[in-house]
Parts: C-alpha cells; structure tokens; sequence
C-alpha cells in the first residue's frame, strides 16, 4: 500500500494508552474525545469481560481465524462462537460511541490492537500451547491479523472521514518473546526465542500493509527501541520510569531520528495528582542531559499514562488524561 505513513505529533499532544474504567461505551467516547485535546482514542473497556480484553478483541478482528475462552485463556477453534461474536459486537458499540462524538472532527485519531507477537504468546492452538511455539500458527496469525486490521482502518476511515488514523500496536510481552521468556503450558519450560529477524519482519510487514503510522507500545521494560525504529515504526510508547540509562542513547536516536515518542509519566490507577509541569520534569532533564533541541520537546513527545486505565476509578481516569493535556502543554509553553 502506497498510503504516506509519516506522522509528525500536534504540539503539546496528550492521548490515552487505550483502556479506560467501567462499561458505558458513550461516556468512555466522550472522555476519550474531550479530556486529552488534540490527539484521541478509541477506547477499550475490559471490564465488560471476554472479548472487551484487549486479547479478545484483537481476536475479533481476525479474518477466518477464531477463538474462544478456555479456564486457562483465549485458545483457537474452528468456528465463531459466542465470545468471538460478543467481541465483534462490543467493538461495534465502540466504534459507534466513537462515531458519535467525532461528528466533523478533523485531525489524528489513535486506535489500538494488539501486535501479533503478543496476540501468539496469549493465545492458545487446540493443544494447549501457545501459537508463539509453532512458526507456521504465527505466520498464520499474523496475517488474519493484518487483513483484519485493513478492515478496521477501513471502516473507520467511513466512520470518522476526517480522522488522520494512528494505529497502536499493543506488544507488552514482545521483549519477553525476543528472550525466550515466554513459558510453556506447563510452566516448566520456555518457549525458544523466535528469530529477531523474523519478529522485525513480521512487524514490518504488519506496518506495510496497514497503510497508516503505526506507533508500537509496551508498558514493559527495555523495549526494543532500535529493533522497532528498523521496523518501520513511526512512535514507540512506553513507560518512562522504567526507562534505564542503557536506553538513554537509543531514546535520543529516535528523537532524532523523527520516531514520535509516547511518554507514560502518569500513573496508571488512582493517586493524588498534583503539578502537571512536575509529571514531566524527568522528561525535561532527560532532554537536557542528551542534549537535544528544546524545541523540538513539545512536537517530539506526547504524554500519556503510564500504561492503560482499566484499574482506575472513572473519575481518576478522566483526571488523568486531562493531567496528561496539561502536562503536554507545558513542555510547549516552557520546554526548559
């Protein structure tokens, strides 16, 4: 697909990680849409249970591949069942709250699913073992996936025309996949560690086809910012306190590199939340240690959570992500 992938983030932009507390589709659109300003998602609300899980509801969007829910999790089967179909309408819902309130929006709208590492390490073939165990499941997931995906993004360029899609790749168990620390059924072993040639292949290949920037997050630690910039992505989100020193240098490269860079600096689930300036003042010493232009902070960066909010309590949540806005602002309006 010839589509321009480039992305370059709004100044002083905010956006959630994706999900958000409680059941009501409409006010999670509304808050999604209103609290963080120039950048909004769609939101992902797993307490409704099966299938409204960021797993199951990527699993609804494959194409002639289907799940079900199993005592130990998500594992394949040869037919639409209940949970897939209760996946498929729960995003439906979704996406007509989201519709609902982006009536004449113009501008980047983010979405989420999960990336097809992690979706192979959650999801089990009719064995019991993960899909991460055989190339052949992976290959296979990847691609419904990528289908999938096509369509997502296509029925939401109808729904929301003005939108500039973003398209978010959950991968929090990637850096697990990369080290062979993803464990067996039984507990007792590991699965080998895949090619990294392969994983950046395949994401590669993911991005390709989407057609639109992709941003990959992980709310674990050492994301594999140089492996994902190759890729072809264009933002990396993340943690930020659990960013370490050994990573300082491959943050910079992306800087400068153009990679837009989703910072988590709030925390997730229910705190006291005080100066928004303060919640990124790690950020501005970071920049100032690698030396890198101060003003390029405020479009370089966007603030976010620190992971998902599905833990917080509604009211936190909103606090939050207008936190985030405030906290995004103030790297424009005094980025030293």
């Amino acid at each position: 697909m010839s589509t321009d992938t480039k992305f370059t983030l709004p100044a002083g932009a905010a956006t959630g990680v994706g999900s958000m507390p409680g059941g009501d589709a409409r006010e999670a659109a509304r808050i999604a849409t209103e609290a963080v300003g120039a950048l909004p998602f769609l939101p992902e609300l797993p307490a409704r249970g099966p299938g409204a899980d960021m797993i199951g509801r990527s699993l609804g969007l494959l194409v002639d591949l289907y799940a079900r829910v199993e005592p130990s999790g998500w594992r394949f089967g040869d037919r639409p069942g209940r949970d897939s179909r209760r996946a498929v309408a729960w995003l439906g819902e979704d996406l007509d709250a989201l519709e609902e309130f982006t009536q004449g929006f113009q501008g980047p709208l983010k979405v989420q699913a999960v990336g097809p590492w992690t979706l192979s390490a959650s999801v089990e073939r009719p064995n019991g073992e993960a899909a991460l165990g055989d190339p052949g499941a992976v290959r296979d997931l990847a691609g419904s996936l990528t289908e999938g995906l096509r369509l997502h993004l296509a029925d939401l360029r109808r729904r929301v025309p003005g939108g500039e899609l973003v398209l978010q790749l959950d991968e929090p168990s990637l850096t697990a996949v990369l080290r062979g620390q993803v464990r067996t059924a039984s507990g007792y072993r590991t699965y080998r560690a895949p090619d990294r040639q392969v994983v950046e292949d395949t994401i590669r290949g993911l991005i390709e086809a989407a057609g639109v920037p992709v941003v990959v997050h992980s709310c674990a630690p050492d994301v594999p910012f140089r492996m994902l910039r190759r890729a072809g992505v264009s933002g990396v989100s993340f943690d930020f306190s659990l960013l370490t020193e050994s990573e300082w240098d491959a943050f910079g490269e992306a800087v400068e590199g153009g990679t837009a860079l989703f910072a988590g600096v709030v925390p997730g689930t229910d705190t006291g939340l005080s100066d928004p300036a303060g919640s990124v003042s790690g950020v501005r010493a970071l920049w100032r240690r690698l030396g890198l232009d101060p003003g390029a902070l405020g479009t370089s960066l966007a603030v976010t959570p620190s992971c998902g909010l599905a833990g917080a309590s509604p009211a936190y949540a909103r606090a939050a992500l207008v936190h985030c806005a405030k906290a995004a602002r103030s790297l424009v309006d005094n980025p030293e």
